[in-house]
């Protein structure tokens, strides 16, 4: 057999067997991402994310998040959480401000984000991040599944963790437009056809059942909306005349045809460049 034959199969046979992860220095930054192909955590130099004071209209859910992250950073029982309801309403803004609030206070705590179509490899991320003194959160954003997605067995890895149990120094954090994690349509198809109705969806609703906090997320009403608006304003230096604000904020809130918290950003950020104002 020739040498590059034997290349060849060497090559083959590392990528179905890569080398271990080697272990990233997690004081190195406060986020990671975690990436597939190879294997990787990479830090994150700069979190894209907003202060905390500026998420208005979920002041319950943002008190609840917290205090329950606060718990876990100081190495006390914390609960996994889900957190579901309206677009454009601060779900994931909300995780990465809570732990961009206490991250200063707690440097140990750490946020690691997992693309939902990199769950079959949450096991070997788990595995790795046990053994660190750091704490963990595990984050998913816009996790769904669809009729035939058997990503979600591997999700329990996560919330169950198996015989081994979840590591004490991980918790996981998911957001999703679907309180059940899956369609509707397909849940109450998935019952009319089976044989034993009560049973033939169970185990992946149940999934949702596995986190201890469901958040609830809902559209804003327009006085939630404009204060969303004006709290941009004063935190960012902008004065402008409160008549003459609200009635382009309603304006565009109208071309948009919805309100949220997405939408209010989306203006403001337009308001800030024709005020000659970078947004960091």
């Amino acid at each position: 057999m020739d040498e590059n034959a034997l290349t060849r199969i060497a090559e083959a046979l590392e990528r179905m067997s890569p080398a271990p992860l080697e272990t990233p220095d997690f004081d190195a930054a406060s986020a990671f991402v975690w990436h597939v192909g190879p294997e990787r955590l990479e830090p994150v130099e700069a979190v894209n994310r907003v202060d905390l004071d500026l998420l208005v209209g979920i002041n319950r859910s943002r008190d609840t998040l917290l205090e329950n992250t606060r718990r876990f950073a100081q190495g006390f029982a914390a609960n996994n959480a889900l957190l579901w309801g309206a677009r454009g309403m601060g779900k994931s803004s909300l995780v990465k401000a809570v732990h961009g609030a206490l991250a200063g206070e707690h440097p140990e705590l750490k946020l690691v984000e997992l693309q939902r179509e990199d769950l079959p490899s949450v096991a070997r991320l788990l595995n790795h991040l046990r053994g660190s003194q750091h704490r963990f959160i595990l984050f998913c954003d816009d996790l769904s599944f669809s009729h035939d997605d058997q990503h979600y067995k591997s999700l329990k890895a996560v919330l169950d963790g198996g015989i081994e149990g979840r590591p004490e120094n991980v918790v996981f954090y998911a957001t999703s437009n679907r309180r059940h994690l899956m369609p509707r349509d397909m849940i109450e198809n998935e019952r009319s056809s089976a044989i034993n109705p009560s049973e033939a969806v169970e185990e992946k609703v149940s999934l949702s059942d596995r986190f201890g906090l469901w958040l609830g997320f809902h559209p804003c009403d327009q006085d939630e909306y404009l204060a969303m608006i004006e709290g941009y304003c004063a935190a960012y230096g902008i004065e402008a005349d409160a008549e003459g604000l609200r009635a382009e904020a309603i304006e565009w809130q109208a071309t948009r045809g919805a309100r949220s918290g997405r939408v209010a950003w989306q203006f403001f950020t337009d308001l800030a460049g024709r005020h000659g104002v970078a947004l960091r």
